[in-house]
Protein backbone atom coordinates (compact mmCIF):
# COMPACT_ATOMS: atom_id res chain seq x y z
CA UNK A 1 0.00 0.00 0.00
CA UNK A 2 1.25 3.59 -1.20
CA UNK A 3 1.97 5.85 1.87
CA UNK A 4 -0.42 9.00 1.23
CA UNK A 5 1.79 12.25 1.57
CA UNK A 6 0.36 15.93 1.23
CA UNK A 7 0.94 17.67 -1.97
CA UNK A 8 4.33 19.33 -2.15
CA UNK A 9 5.12 22.37 -3.85
CA UNK A 10 8.48 22.68 -5.89
CA UNK A 11 10.65 25.56 -5.19
CA UNK A 12 9.67 27.53 -8.51
CA UNK A 13 6.18 27.51 -7.91
CA UNK A 14 7.13 29.44 -3.90
CA UNK A 15 9.95 31.73 -6.38
CA UNK A 16 6.74 33.12 -8.51
CA UNK A 17 4.34 33.58 -5.38
CA UNK A 18 7.02 35.30 -3.90
CA UNK A 19 7.56 37.46 -7.50
CA UNK A 20 4.14 38.55 -7.26
CA UNK A 21 4.32 39.53 -3.97
CA UNK A 22 1.51 37.06 -2.78
CA UNK A 23 2.46 37.11 1.06
CA UNK A 24 3.00 40.96 1.36
CA UNK A 25 -0.72 41.35 0.07
CA UNK A 26 -1.45 38.12 3.17
CA UNK A 27 -2.90 36.10 0.17
CA UNK A 28 -1.96 32.38 -0.57
CA UNK A 29 -2.25 30.22 -3.48
CA UNK A 30 -5.60 28.33 -2.74
CA UNK A 31 -5.15 25.35 -4.68
CA UNK A 32 -8.86 23.21 -4.92
CA UNK A 33 -10.79 20.33 -6.39
CA UNK A 34 -14.52 21.06 -7.27
CA UNK A 35 -16.13 18.91 -9.53
CA UNK A 36 -16.81 19.95 -13.11
CA UNK A 37 -14.70 20.42 -15.96
CA UNK A 38 -14.47 18.17 -19.27
CA UNK A 39 -12.88 15.02 -17.02
CA UNK A 40 -15.32 15.21 -13.81
CA UNK A 41 -13.25 17.21 -11.69
CA UNK A 42 -11.26 20.61 -12.42
CA UNK A 43 -8.66 22.68 -9.99
CA UNK A 44 -9.48 26.16 -8.59
CA UNK A 45 -6.39 28.11 -8.16
CA UNK A 46 -6.35 31.28 -6.86
CA UNK A 47 -4.57 33.70 -4.53
CA UNK A 48 -6.42 33.34 -1.38
CA UNK A 49 -6.34 33.83 2.51
CA UNK A 50 -5.56 31.07 4.84
CA UNK A 51 -9.07 29.05 6.13
CA UNK A 52 -8.49 27.79 9.72
CA UNK A 53 -8.97 24.12 8.45
CA UNK A 54 -6.39 24.55 5.87
CA UNK A 55 -3.16 22.55 5.08
CA UNK A 56 -0.47 25.38 5.18
CA UNK A 57 3.14 24.67 2.37
CA UNK A 58 4.86 26.90 3.30
CA UNK A 59 8.71 27.98 1.67
CA UNK A 60 10.02 31.00 0.62
CA UNK A 61 7.92 33.00 3.48
CA UNK A 62 4.92 32.21 0.99
CA UNK A 63 2.35 29.99 1.53
CA UNK A 64 0.24 27.42 -0.41
CA UNK A 65 -3.36 26.10 0.93
CA UNK A 66 -5.23 23.36 0.65
CA UNK A 67 -8.48 22.72 1.91
CA UNK A 68 -9.64 19.64 3.82
CA UNK A 69 -11.83 18.69 1.31
CA UNK A 70 -9.63 18.76 -1.54
CA UNK A 71 -7.13 17.26 0.10
CA UNK A 72 -7.27 14.06 -0.19
CA UNK A 73 -7.30 14.22 -4.35
CA UNK A 74 -4.16 16.06 -4.23
CA UNK A 75 -2.56 13.00 -2.09
CA UNK A 76 1.30 12.91 -3.52
CA UNK A 77 0.45 15.63 -5.99
CA UNK A 78 3.63 18.24 -7.14
CA UNK A 79 2.06 22.07 -7.33
CA UNK A 80 4.87 23.88 -9.66
CA UNK A 81 5.08 26.98 -11.79
CA UNK A 82 5.55 26.33 -15.28
CA UNK A 83 6.65 29.11 -18.09
CA UNK A 84 5.85 28.04 -21.87
CA UNK A 85 4.79 29.54 -25.07
CA UNK A 86 1.20 29.60 -24.22
CA UNK A 87 2.08 30.94 -21.23
CA UNK A 88 2.59 31.21 -17.72
CA UNK A 89 0.54 28.86 -15.19
CA UNK A 90 0.81 27.16 -12.17
CA UNK A 91 0.31 23.36 -12.68
CA UNK A 92 -0.80 20.36 -10.72
CA UNK A 93 1.30 16.73 -11.36
CA UNK A 94 -1.47 14.35 -9.66
CA UNK A 95 -0.91 11.08 -9.55
CA UNK A 96 -4.71 10.48 -8.65
CA UNK A 97 -5.78 11.27 -11.56
CA UNK A 98 -6.80 8.71 -14.20
CA UNK A 99 -6.77 11.18 -17.17
CA UNK A 100 -6.68 14.32 -17.84
CA UNK A 101 -7.93 17.01 -20.36
CA UNK A 102 -5.98 18.61 -22.84
CA UNK A 103 -5.45 22.13 -20.69
CA UNK A 104 -4.49 20.67 -17.69
CA UNK A 105 -7.06 21.75 -15.57
CA UNK A 106 -9.57 18.89 -15.31
CA UNK A 107 -9.28 15.41 -14.50
CA UNK A 108 -10.64 12.04 -13.59
CA UNK A 109 -9.88 9.33 -11.30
Amino acid sequence: MELTLPPKVTDRAFARLAEIGASAEGKALRIAVEGGGCSGFQYEIKLDTVAEDDLKLEGAGEVVVVDSVSLPFLANAVIDFTEELIGARFVIDNPNATSSCGCGTSFSM
